[in-house]
């Protein structure tokens, strides 16, 4: 089983520590694409108008100025530095060592600076969303799709893919439909269903928690994640087709 994450926007920089050493990060097979990133990140945050160009307000301006460092600023494994609300939910921290050790296997947080980052992975603190377009790389998600298709080939196969992304990081990489089950969050109320993305995040994090943490063995195919998910939840499975993955809509009622 593989646990898709997308990264949290907002970041908690590593107090200290060496740099990253893009060499010993997973995937490494995705090194110059990562090279290639960093360096158009920290030309465009160099710029006057970093902020409009990165999609960012007035507040963020000292996380934009990090860009243009990111090859010194002090690196910590990803699980502690990715923090808001999925993360929280999820609770890395209060996992038991052989939870933590789960974890550092399963989850994979898919990213618009790295390509694609595991738990125990050292990285600095950035600021980068996957919709941003990057001067001579394009948008990101379509700049990265190939190379993670081909990085992630071997990590995926054979494995129950749950993919807890945000569509703007779901383009970014699309494995195999049938081995792949979207999870969707809803709220009910008087028979009527939203999708609210607090709780979306917030549920999905408790998601991964939950497969990580509960007993038995991980599950292997999308009817066994459902049961999985159906121990804490009402949830729906809807089956995939040769081209779109399968979906299991998780369903929050008052």
């Amino acid at each position: 089983m593989l646990i898709l994450l997308p990264p949290s926007e907002g970041k908690t920089p590593a107090a200290d520590g060496s740099p990253v050493d893009l060499a010993e990060l997973s995937f490494p097979e995705l090194t110059t694409a990562r090279q290639d990133v960093a360096v158009a990140l920290a030309a465009i945050s160099a710029q006057d108008d970093a902020l409009s160009q990165l999609g960012v307000g007035a507040s963020l301006v000292h996380e934009v100025s990090r860009n243009t460092r990111l090859a010194h600023e002090p690196a910590a494994p990803a699980h502690s530095i990715y923090s808001g609300v999925l993360f929280d939910a999820l609770g890395y921290q209060s996992l038991t060592t052989p939870q933590k050790i789960k974890a550092d296997a399963a989850v994979v947080v898919v990213s618009g600076l790295w390509g694609a980052v595991r738990f125990a992975d050292r990285i600095p603190a950035y600021r980068l969303s996957m919709s941003v377009g990057l001067p001579g790389l394009g948008k990101l998600a379509s700049f990265w799709k190939p190379k993670l298709a081909s990085a992630m080939e071997d990590a995926a196969q054979g494995q129950l893919l749950v993919d807890c992304r945000s569509s703007t990081y779901a383009a970014a990489w699309v494995p195999a439909p049938e081995r792949t089950v979207a999870v969707n969050v809803f709220t009910e109320r008087d028979g009527t269903r939203k999708v609210v993305s607090h709780f979306a995040k917030h549920t999905r994090g408790e998601l991964a928690r939950h497969l990580l943490t509960r007993r038995g063995k991980a599950p292997e195919t999308p009817a066994q994640l459902a049961k999985a998910a159906g121990e804490k939840w009402t949830v729906e499975l809807v089956a995939g087709t040769a081209r779109k993955a399968h979906a299991l809509n998780i369903i929050l009622t008052d």
